[in-house]
């Protein structure tokens, strides 16, 4: 068999997988220990609608300041959106603190 004939067969069979292939996006919220409630409520709502539609949600927390001395603020926030948005959604990586930013990760539920 010619190695070239072979080289492309294999080429033409790796482009074909990769058709097949399911591409999971990642949408992100950024939100502060000092976000309003309401803003922070236009965000869940946002992530749900994302959820819905089979993408991940990273929820991000920033501090600012002396801010980084209560991450207790920020993980209540992070209990909250994952309470309200329970029903859609699961919970990939639990809420940790990385240098000044607090980071969730939230998989859409497979139903």
């Amino acid at each position: 068999m010619d190695y070239g004939k072979f080289q492309y067969e294999q080429t033409k069979k790796e482009r074909e997988a990769r058709k097949h292939q399911k591409q999971i996006e990642i949408k992100t919220i950024k939100l502060s220990p000092k976000t309003a409630d309401f803003h922070r409520d236009i965000n869940v709502r946002r992530a749900r609608g994302w959820l819905e539609e089979g993408k991940k949600v990273k929820v991000v927390i920033r501090f600012k300041g002396r801010e980084i001395h209560y991450p207790e603020i920020g993980r209540d926030i992070m209990e909250g959106i994952v309470e309200d948005l329970k029903d859609v959604s699961s919970v990939e990586q639990s809420p940790n603190l990385e240098g000044w930013t607090m980071v969730m990760m939230l998989n859409p539920d497979a139903d």
